[in-house]
């Protein structure tokens, strides 16, 4: 399996990154995790190829993790799309891509599409299967406005995928990445504890409990990227490809 940071950045650009949106591709999956603002153009200058991409996992509605859906929709529309794809996340979802896409183009939400457009509520710890990928969601931490909020355990082709999505520390990241293959962690601040972030030494102080065989920082603040070169771990940036 493949995962390519397509963009990894906070909401305000920390260190020229832009919102996060990861691509996950394998012999037979191919989908996105969380799609923010900027994605559509940094999908592009990568040369993902869109209408390949069978499903979209949100994990909430802040707009650099959901923003750009009108965008990439759109886009496939005009790009005369046939294939079917499948967008789910959070309670509400559907309300909020139609509010959405008629903020930024009005009318949009009632065009007619060229193809065949699901859309799918999860609920927590309640796993569902789309193709090749069993996605369990669970409930994390990040306020009020903007949730549900969903961090995400994946089954793909043998493997496991585990994103904590944006949240403070809560004990349910425990069994959401417990023994992953990969594990896709914020780490908004380096020590500093933050309100509905989590922060790395937070986050160090559970990786015994676990136990995930890789580890990967995103999200990070200008707090956290001003240490990179002095920390032990892997972190994200635009464009990287891990293989898990």
């Amino acid at each position: 399996m493949q995962l390519r940071f397509v963009d990894c950045g906070d909401a305000f650009g920390s260190g020229g990154r832009l919102n996060t949106c990861f691509h996950v591709s394998g012999r037979e999956a191919n989908f996105l995790i969380d799609c923010g603002a900027s994605a559509l153009p940094a999908l592009k200058r990568l040369e993902i190829a869109c209408e390949d991409i069978d499903l979209i996992l949100i994990t909430h509605f802040h707009g650099d993790h959901f923003a750009g859906l009108p965008f990439v929709l759109l886009d496939a529309q005009f790009s005369r799309r046939t294939r079917p794809l499948t967008i789910a996340g959070p309670q509400g979802i559907e309300t909020r891509l139609r509010e959405v896409m008629e903020a930024l183009f009005e009318r949009s939400s009632k065009t007619q599409q060229r193809f065949e457009l699901n859309v799918v509520e999860l609920s927590p710890e309640q796993g569902r299967t789309f193709g090749a990928v069993t996605v369990t969601p669970y409930p994390v931490v990040h306020g009020e406005s903007g949730g549900p909020f969903l961090a995400y355990r994946v089954e793909v082709e043998g493997r496991t995928l585990a994103y904590s999505a944006d949240t403070e520390w809560t004990e349910t990241l425990i069994p959401l990445a417990h023994g992953a293959d990969l594990f896709i962690a914020e780490a908004y601040m380096y020590e500093k504890v933050v309100k509905n972030h989590l922060s790395l030494k937070t986050l160090e102080q559970h990786l015994p409990a676990i136990g995930a065989k890789r580890l990967v920082l995103t999200h990070m603040s200008d707090d956290m990227l001003s240490r990179l070169e002095a920390l032990p771990y892997m972190a994200a940036e635009d464009g990287m490809v891990v293989v898990f």
